[in-house]
């Protein structure tokens, strides 16, 4: 039997990368690309685990596994959904844990949620809070 070929690093794409996030920002044509770009800036000052790269065609954020992803088709503001990776898991029965004060999570199921912002404000404003939702959900990942 032929020996197995071995399996490429987990999130070694030229995708997976900050350059092709930057590229991807460069060539965007959207109205909040500030907003998003503050976004992205606060996302990877959370953690200095926290990568990133272009997944689902948007950027997105992870450390062992993608956990987050912008949303571009938000028709106001700014938003990003919060996901587990593209795997399924094991999780309780009502999902997983996550202490949410300021009610910023909108669950859209038992492993996945969004937290939008209407524009720049609201990020600075509530950036602390979504910096300790995020602390809280890649604990999951």
């Amino acid at each position: 039997m032929p020996p197995s070929k071995p399996k490429p690093p987990l999130h070694a794409t030229p995708a997976d990368t900050t350059r092709a996030v930057d590229d991807f920002m460069a060539s965007l044509d959207h109205p909040c690309k500030g907003e998003i770009e503050a976004l992205r800036r606060l996302v990877l000052g959370v953690d200095p685990a926290i990568a990133e790269g272009i997944k689902w065609n948007a950027p997105s954020f992870r450390t062992t596994e993608y956990f987050a992803t912008t949303n571009l088709r938000a028709k106001a503001g700014i938003g990003v959904i919060l996901h587990l990776g593209a795997r399924s898991r094991d999780l309780p029965p009502g999902g997983i844990a996550i202490a949410d004060p300021e009610g910023m999570l909108r669950w859209l199921g038992k492993d996945r949620a969004m937290v939008e912002f209407a524009n720049l404000k609201e990020l600075k404003a509530r950036g602390a809070a979504f910096r300790a939702l995020l602390r809280q959900w890649i604990a999951h990942v």
